[in-house]
């Protein structure tokens, strides 16, 4: 039954979470992002305040190991991941994180706190994934880098410590869990060995407006109804793929479109209610469900836009997702 009310909620375009709107009346809009705004400006701002909210949180307990390491790609080029672990964490199960940011924005501070969550809580290791971003390259070079990551991972574990065979997970926020998702069908194609265990899937974007297919499009509403929300609205969808220059029908891009969702790994999905990506996230994890025997797991956040937590860390709501979080890493373990 809560579950149902959730859903209503998620599905009412004007509603609004409580706690949200006594914060917005107090402090006013946030500013959105449109074709004028200076990316690289962007990117220096947005890393001083994730470091600062970074170093904030950071564990006391234990000391972790953050190593970085140079790896290669496909078309001849280096990308870097860094390893989180400690002594104790070695042959433990692995985390790979690909972070948001509409593949333009981000790296490896964005979700240091979720790996450095995963070694103390898991005994695991976490590998965070520094792809190359857009507009210095295009689609699909993030997506490939990325794989590659898990490629590397696969191939070398007296390299990074963990134990695949424990799990083997990986994570994504928005435009990272797009890649997730496409990561984990390139993975079952290509029979990758040790297989992924699990797929964390938070605010993903997975099928562009262009490639709706037509018996979907009844289920596909958040685009129109939330293209003024905060954070993420249709000026700054517009930028990122103007940069990106991704191709909409392709599955790298759009991965409902793969033909068959069988037999990848069990996924945790985070969807937000006044997210222009909502439908998309709904609309994936029924087909995984519903039609392909994966197992899910679905966490709701009604009244609430993309990436809430980056802009109020403090506000329950916020602790709350770092919670579902945790707890749907630890289901991605135990479902394996």
């Amino acid at each position: 039954m809560a579950q149902e009310s959730s859903m209503e909620l998620m599905l009412d375009p004007s509603y609004v979470n409580p706690e949200l709107a006594e914060i917005l009346e107090k402090s006013g809009p946030v500013p959105g992002l449109d074709a004028s705004t200076d990316i690289h400006e962007l990117r220096k701002t947005l890393l001083e305040r994730k470091r600062a909210l970074t170093a904030a949180s950071a564990p006391a307990a234990p000391q972790l190991d953050e190593v970085d390491h140079t790896i290669p790609t496909r078309d001849g080029n280096n990308i870097t991941v860094r390893i989180y672990s400690t002594s104790e964490t070695q042959g433990g199960p692995v985390l790979v994180m690909l972070h948001g940011g509409g593949w333009v924005l981000g790296g490896l501070d964005n979700e240091a706190l979720l790996c450095r969550d995963w070694v103390t809580l898991f005994r695991g290791v976490a590998i965070n994934v520094d792809y190359r971003l857009a507009p210095e390259v295009k689609f699909p070079v993030p997506v490939y880098d990325s794989y590659d990551a898990i490629l590397w991972t696969a191939v070398n574990q007296d390299i990074h410590g963990g134990d695949l065979r424990k799990g083997f997970i990986i994570a994504g926020i928005s435009a990272g869990a797009s890649m997730a998702s496409t990561i984990t069908h390139l993975a079952r194609d290509e029979r990758l060995q040790p297989p992924i265990t699990g797929c964390y899937l938070s605010i993903p974007s997975l099928l562009a407006p262009q490639a709706v297919p037509e018996t979907l499009k009844k289920d596909y509403l958040s685009r129109e109804q939330h293209k003024d929300a905060p954070i993420l609205g249709q000026g700054a969808i517009a930028l990122f793929r103007r940069l990106y220059e991704d191709d909409p029908t392709s599955p790298l891009m759009s991965s409902v479109l793969f033909p068959s969702h069988a037999n990848i790994p069990s996924a945790y999905f985070q969807v937000a209610g006044m997210d222009p990506l909502r439908d998309e996230g709904l609309i994936y994890e029924r087909i995984l469900r519903e039609e392909s025997n994966v197992a899910t797991k679905l966490d709701l956040y009604p009244g609430l836009p993309h990436g809430f937590w980056s802009w109020w860390p403090k506000a329950s709501f916020s602790q709350q997702q770092h919670a579902d979080s945790l707890e749907g890493f630890r289901w991605l373990l135990e479902s394996h």
